[in-house]
């Protein structure tokens, strides 16, 4: 069984990426959490084409996958867990929960460090926040994501089961927690006592640089509620929040070919952690959208 997994890593994770999207796309429109003003027609194609251009891209830039790695670590005794008399499912375990740490480390490194914040801020530039936003990043930051991934697994190495399972956990609460799905009160306060919710998250894409700054987790929320970065809610309610940065706030921007050069365009705000904050310029007030005509 696990053969048959691994030999079909590339089917699997396409699967459980399109039935999460076509679920929360369906979730949305009978559902929606908050109102849009940009039409999806204007937004989705760009952001489902930067989807597939990263995926080409990636496969040509970094033909070994993570799980191949991990196979070739599990092979050659690669890593800290392979060396740590550990039962099979408590070292799967852990492998999948140290993996979501790192990620939820390096999203706050993309935040600090104003060269990286420059990639990054692509994927809060987005003037709405629904399930494609969940996948909407720069090329660039996806190669070094990758890296960065490569380098955790091949130090800590898990097992190339446990790479599997994380990459689809990851994608799958990743296109979960960005849609503009509406959860019931109740359902979201138990659910985010373990995983990160759409409210959750939606925090993290507002405009307040003190909010954009919160909520990192995207799949377990324990690593914002014990170290210091969870926020609850926005101050102005979801329903009055602004999405997005005070910089490419026109419906151009949204363009394929302009999320492309955003990181080599404009200075870096105040959006990185280590920026003094002007709480004056950005406050939660209406930004509202430039249209281009």
């Amino acid at each position: 069984m696990e053969n048959i997994l691994l030999n079909n890593e590339a089917s699997i994770r396409l699967i459980f990426f399109l039935a999460v999207f076509l679920l929360m796309a369906c979730w949305e429109l009978l559902a929606p959490r908050r109102n849009q003003n940009i039409p999806r027609r204007v937004r989705w194609p760009n952001n489902i084409g930067l989807v597939a251009f990263n995926t080409l891209l990636l496969r040509v830039v970094m033909p070994m996958s993570a799980v191949g790695l991990a196979q070739a670590a599990q092979s050659q005794d690669w890593g800290l867990l392979h060396h740590l008399p550990l039962p099979t499912w408590l070292a799967l375990l852990l492998g999948i929960i140290v993996l979501d740490l790192a990620i939820y480390l390096q999203h706050i490194m993309f935040h600090a460090v104003p060269g990286l914040w420059r990639l990054h801020r692509m994927h809060h530039a987005d003037l709405e926040f629904d399930v494609t936003t969940g996948s909407r990043f720069h090329p660039l930051e996806i190669i070094l994501s990758m890296l960065i991934k490569l380098l955790v697994i091949a130090a800590l190495g898990p097992s190339a089961v446990a790479v599997l399972i994380f990459e689809i956990i990851l994608n799958a609460v990743a296109l979960f927690n960005h849609a503009n799905a509406k959860l019931p009160l109740i359902i979201d306060r138990a659910l985010r006592k373990l995983i990160v919710t759409p409210d959750m998250h939606r925090v993290h894409h507002s405009i307040s640089p003190h909010e954009a700054n919160s909520n990192f987790g995207f799949n377990l929320s324990l690593w914002d509620r014990y170290l210091g970065t969870y926020r609850a809610q926005p101050e102005n309610g979801h329903d009055g929040m602004t999405i997005g940065i005070d910089q490419f706030r026109s419906t151009r921007d949204l363009g394929l070919d302009r999320m492309l050069i955003q990181p080599f365009k404009d200075s870096s705000g105040n959006y990185s952690i280590n920026r003094p904050i002007n709480h004056a310029a950005n406050s939660q007030t209406k930004n509202p959208v430039k249209r281009d005509h």
